[in-house]
């Protein structure tokens, strides 16, 4: 079995690092999904977005006893089962794009799955979102732009799109989902230091974080929707519904939901409004 290396760095030819936008925008994408690097940069280029490729960290072969960082105990106390690789290599490839970006000079970064299906009026949306965030609160972390469930916010502003408006929010229970995210330069760099082990799906790591520190927002409805098929990368990760519970999951489950919730609800009660 394979252990876990870092992927090369692959970019788009004549793609700016930074972006010409304002913000830098990478696209994850296993090696071999051609046909779904295609369709998502079809979208991309009528958008007008300058955006990278950033190779996935493909998981499905890791010998889990071999991987780096990984705490299976802490997962089984946390998530009440362990990881499958397919997670692992999808919080890897999460983990290097922050860092990637963190190496740009870029002052914010836009995240896309290859599941992503990004709108014509992205680039609008997301150039807003930064001014708005920089102005109101310079602390922001990261903004979930392809989760449309949300619960325990608090309505920002709405942003214009091409012919539509979008009410940008504070989510304080961050919602789960990466197909679409945007970092500021705070967030990335506070998920890369602040990485240590790894004990869960990257999505419920970010709601367990970010629940917790604040800087977390999100849109209603999500301006980013998902393609039908199920992404390579997520289809990597597909087995974890059964992978390795303990007798203690469902009781594991309702506990880290409602305690992040709680959380959340105690946020949104004291918070000062941005």
């Amino acid at each position: 079995m394979p252990s876990p290396s870092r992927p090369r760095e692959d970019r788009r030819e004549g793609a700016l690092e930074t972006g010409a936008q304002g913000f830098a925008c990478y696209v994850i994408n296993l090696d071999g999904s051609t046909e779904r690097f295609a369709g998502i940069s079809a979208r991309l280029d009528a958008a007008g977005l300058d955006y990278e490729r950033q190779p996935a960290v493909d998981g499905r072969g890791f010998d889990m006893a071999r991987v780096p960082g990984y705490d299976a105990d802490a997962a089984r106390r946390y998530m009440g089962r362990a990881l499958v690789g397919g997670e692992i290599g999808c919080y890897l490839s999460h983990l290097e794009t922050a860092e990637r970006f963190l190496a740009s000079n870029a002052a914010a970064c836009l995240v896309l799955e290859d599941d992503a299906a990004p709108p014509a009026d992205l680039r609008a949306i997301v150039a807003r979102t930064c001014e708005v965030l920089d102005a109101r609160d310079p602390d922001w972390r990261i903004v979930n732009l392809g989760n449309p469930r949300l619960k325990i916010v608090r309505p920002v502003e709405e942003i214009a799109g091409d012919g539509r408006h979008v009410e940008l929010v504070r989510a304080y229970y961050f919602p789960m989902t990466t197909s679409a995210i945007l970092w500021s330069r705070r967030g990335a760099a506070d998920f890369v230091a602040g990485h240590d082990r790894i004990f869960a799906p990257v999505d419920n790591y970010l709601r367990h974080w970010i629940t917790r520190v604040g800087g977390g927002y999100a849109f209603r409805p999500s301006p980013v929707p998902t393609i039908d098929a199920v992404s390579d990368i997520a289809h990597a990760a597909a087995p974890r519904a059964h992978a390795g519970r303990t007798l203690a999951y469902g009781w594991r489950k309702q506990r880290r939901l409602w305690v992040d919730k709680a959380i959340a609800a105690l946020n949104r009660q004291f918070a000062p409004r941005p």
